[in-house]
């Protein structure tokens, strides 16, 4: 997965951080809050602030630690909530660390860490009929479907 943007729910002005499936065409919207989604885009857009925020101190002290986070994954969407976990790896061995996907995506972006979502993109993907190749066009139907979609739509079968 990657991160292919972020944008905002035209109803209630959430943002929504969107991954895209690196070998098709699916892609996972995923709504997180303000200050991570400020976060995510800083660092995409490779602005910096004149003092760490707080997913650079984390990375930060991860460093210090001589800890580094080797993956991220979006684990499942539980009751309208979607669930992630961070891997580290720690003196030779690999930590998985609870997280929210807003923030495991921020600290993603930091860290150069691969992304996955396998499960959840097989439930709750949304999948373009054909090739996308103009990242515009892409950002365009998303928000023509956010005008129409809640987060209910993703729950999938039960």
């Amino acid at each position: 997965m990657v991160i292919y943007g972020v944008s905002f729910d035209m109803v209630g002005k959430q943002p929504i951080v969107l991954l895209k499936a690196v070998d098709s065409n699916k892609f996972l919207p995923i709504w997180i809050g303000h200050p991570e989604a400020a976060a995510i885009l800083m660092k995409l857009q490779g602005a910096s602030t004149p003092r760490p925020m707080t997913h650079d101190l984390l990375c930060d002290v991860l460093g210090e630690l001589e800890a580094k986070c080797t993956q991220v994954s979006v684990t499942e969407l539980r009751d309208n909530t979607f669930f992630a976990q961070v891997t580290l790896s720690v003196n030779g061995r690999e930590v998985e660390v609870d997280s929210r996907p807003s923030d495991a995506l921020a600290i993603a972006v930091r860290a150069g860490a691969p992304i996955a979502a396998e499960e959840v993109i097989a439930e709750s993907a949304i999948e373009f009929e054909h090739e996308v190749e103009d990242q515009e066009e892409v950002v365009d139907r998303f928000k023509d479907f956010l005008d129409r979609v809640s987060p209910e739509d993703f729950k999938g079968d039960e």
